[in-house]
């Protein structure tokens, strides 16, 4: 797998307060970003971390004893996961990361789903023609 990226995970771990999680999210960084890790579904990564969640399209990791949770969604297609959010176990009951991390929103609409309505728009650009004129060309 993939992940993306460290710098969200790291930038929680060098936070004031929170620096006990270092240890346990390189630990997690470390396993899951490796080569060997090549999830397919969610029972494979239930397999590996017994306490994580399945949260609408979100999955929820115990990171440090239950101190921390650390939300991702996964691309099992292109073996890439997510980092959405990283918090203390509190801000994770407050519920809010819900919204924040689209975790029940539809997902977002692929390349070639958004290629076909591009090109039934029509473009429109304006070319100088000579000093004054002025030219419309619809594509």
């Amino acid at each position: 797998m993939r992940v993306i990226s460290k710098a969200k995970v790291k930038r929680f771990w060098e936070a004031p307060g929170h620096e006990d999680a270092e240890g346990p999210l390189r630990t997690w960084f470390t396993h899951v970003n490796s080569k060997t890790v090549a999830w397919q579904s969610w029972a494979e990564v239930k397999a590996d971390f017994s306490t994580a969640s399945l949260v609408g399209s979100c999955v929820v990791f115990n990171i440090g004893g239950n101190k921390h949770r650390l939300i991702v969604r996964i691309l099992y297609v292109n073996q890439k996961v997510f980092v959405l959010k990283v918090m203390p176990h509190e801000e994770y009951d407050d519920d809010k990361w819900k919204d924040q991390c689209g975790c029940f929103a539809p997902p977002p609409q692929s390349k070639a789903e958004t290629k076909g309505t591009a090109s039934k728009r029509q473009r429109t650009r304006t070319v100088r023609n000579g000093a004054q004129d002025q030219v419309r060309i619809e594509s």
